[in-house]
């Protein structure tokens, strides 16, 4: 498994910014331990080898690895509304098979965060065929929702979420080009079928 885990890594695009991963937490039997291993690595510089070398010193069936890197997204500053690919953190799991009892049979062995879900699917339903949904939650999304009205903000914006997306579709591809994978699941907790939303969202032009 490690051996994939390592396979897995490689895939990850880079940030510019902050190369490298940047930590690694090792977890046994299941979430509520104590970790085994908590390092930070000098300056995010370790490649995947290294990540693997030092995991494989906890090698275990019943373990977990988590590792955390970063890599660059299109994020719009809240302020001046600019448009800029800034480093945003990836949190990368890999669940041996016996780890809190056999999860990875349902969740599957490799797990990847993507944080913030907006980077691909934007705010308030904006984006894609269906529109704005209902009334803005707070006054900073009424002002976001008002600059979206002029057709110049709504283009870019859409422009740069779908390239966010194609980014995450080519990772995905990647991996399925380097692993045996069985079955791949894109999910958030905004969406009920993450996958049809960003489909969604590409197919408008």
């Amino acid at each position: 498994m490690l051996d994939r885990f390592e396979r897995w890594l490689e895939t990850v695009p880079a940030s510019a910014e902050r190369p490298g991963f940047a930590s690694l937490v090792i977890r046994a039997v299941e979430p509520s331990e104590s970790p085994l291993l908590e390092h930070d690595f000098l300056a995010g510089a370790a490649d995947a080898a290294a990540v693997v070398a030092l995991a494989g010193e906890h090698r275990s069936a019943d373990c977990a690895y988590e590792v955390e890197a970063h890599w660059d997204l299109w994020q719009c500053h809240p302020d001046t509304g600019l448009w800029q690919r800034r480093p945003q953190r990836l949190l990368l799991i890999c669940h041996g098979q016996d780890y809190d009892n056999g999860v990875a049979a349902e969740s599957g062995h490799f797990l990847a965060d993507l944080g913030l879900e907006h980077l691909y699917t934007g705010h308030a339903g904006l984006l894609g065929t269906r529109g704005a949904r209902g009334e803005p939650a707070d006054p900073l999304e009424a002002e976001f929702l008002a600059r979206m009205t002029r057709e110049e903000e709504l283009r870019e914006y859409h422009e740069k979420t779908r390239q966010n997306i194609q980014q995450l579709l080519d990772w995905i591809r990647a991996v399925e080009q380097a692993l045996p994978v069985e079955r791949s699941v894109l999910w958030s907790e905004g969406e009920e079928n993450l996958e049809a939303r960003l489909d969604e969202i590409l197919a408008v032009h």
